[in-house]
C-alpha cells in the first residue's frame, strides 16, 4: 500500500491456515494498522493480491468484510465511553439481527429471536473471557470504568457476537502488565483453537506464532517480514 509520502507497507508474504494466531509485530506508524485493515478489506492495498477464507482481495472486498470482523482498533471500532457494557452488547446483537439474519429467523417469534441473540452475547462472552457478573456494576457499568484488559476482551466479545471467520484485533498488548498481556494472549490463542483464525497487532509477539514483523526504513516507508511459527 502506497500513500502520499511513499509505502506504508510493503514485502508481505504469509499464509495461514484456518484457526491460526497470526501477529503483526513492530513499532507505531510501521503500516501494521494498514496492513490489518487491508487483510479484512476494510482498506483497499495499491498492488498485490491476496486470499482470505478463498475471497480474492482487493477484488471481493465486501465479501471479507461479512467473514471477518473488528475487535479493538483505535479510530474505527472504538466502544463508545458513555455507554454500559449491556447497551453495547444489546447494540451489536440488534445489529447482527438486522443485517445478517435469513428469512427464516426474521420470521421467528420476538421471544425466540430475543433468546437467540442472548444465546449469542454469552457464547462471545465466554469465548473473551468476560464475566460481566464481576464487572463493578455487572452489565450497567460504564465503558470508562472498565479496566483496559475488561475493554478488550468486552471489544472481543462483540466482534465474536457475528461468528466471525477472521477476528482481527489492533494494539493487542497496548498499556497491558506481563500478567494482562499473558491473559490477552492466552484468550486469542483459545479462540483460534476454536477454528477462527485471529489477526493481532502487537508490539512485541509471543512465541509460537505466524509472525509479520513491520519495520519503518530510512526514508519513511514501511516493509514487512513475514516469519512461521516464532515470535
Amino acid at each position: 500500500m502506497k500513500g502520499p509520502r511513499g509505502w506504508v507497507f510493503r514485502g508481505v508474504s504469509v499464509k495461514a491456515e484456518p484457526g491460526a494466531l497470526v501477529t503483526i509485530e513492530g513499532p507505531s506508524g510501521s503500516g501494521r494498522t494498514c496492513l490489518l485493515l487491508a487483510l479484512t478489506g476494510r482498506m483497499r492495498p495499491t498492488e498485490g493480491h491476496a486470499e482470505v477464507g478463498g475471497l480474492p482481495l482487493p477484488r471481493k472486498m465486501a465479501a471479507v468484510r461479512r467473514v471477518s470482523a473488528l475487535g479493538h482498533v483505535p479510530g474505527v471500532s472504538d466502544l463508545d465511553p458513555a455507554f454500559t457494557v449491556a447497551e453495547h452488547l444489546r447494540e451489536r446483537a440488534l445489529l447482527q439481527r438486522r443485517f445478517d439474519a435469513s428469512p427464516r429467523a426474521l420470521l421467528r417469534r420476538p421471544a425466540e429471536r430475543a433468546a437467540a441473540s442472548r444465546a449469542r452475547i454469552e457464547a462471545a462472552l465466554k469465548a473473551a473471557g468476560l464475566d460481566t457478573a464481576a464487572l463493578p456494576k455487572g452489565e450497567r457499568t460504564s465503558i470508562r470504568d472498565l479496566e483496559r484488559l475488561e475493554a478488550l476482551r468486552l471489544s472481543v466479545a462483540l466482534a465474536l457476537i457475528g461468528e466471525p471467520r477472521l477476528l482481527a484485533v489492533d494494539d493487542t498488548d497496548l498499556k497491558l502488565s506481563d500478567a494482562d498481556r499473558a491473559e490477552a494472549w492466552s484468550m486469542l490463542r483459545s479462540i483460534a483453537a476454536g477454528g477462527t483464525t485471529v489477526l493481532a497487532v502487537c508490539s512485541e509477539a509471543p512465541g509460537n506464532t505466524i509472525t509479520i514483523r513491520t519495520t519503518e526504513t530510512e526514508e519513511g516507508a514501511a516493509d514487512a517480514l513475514a516469519e512461521t511459527g516464532r515470535a
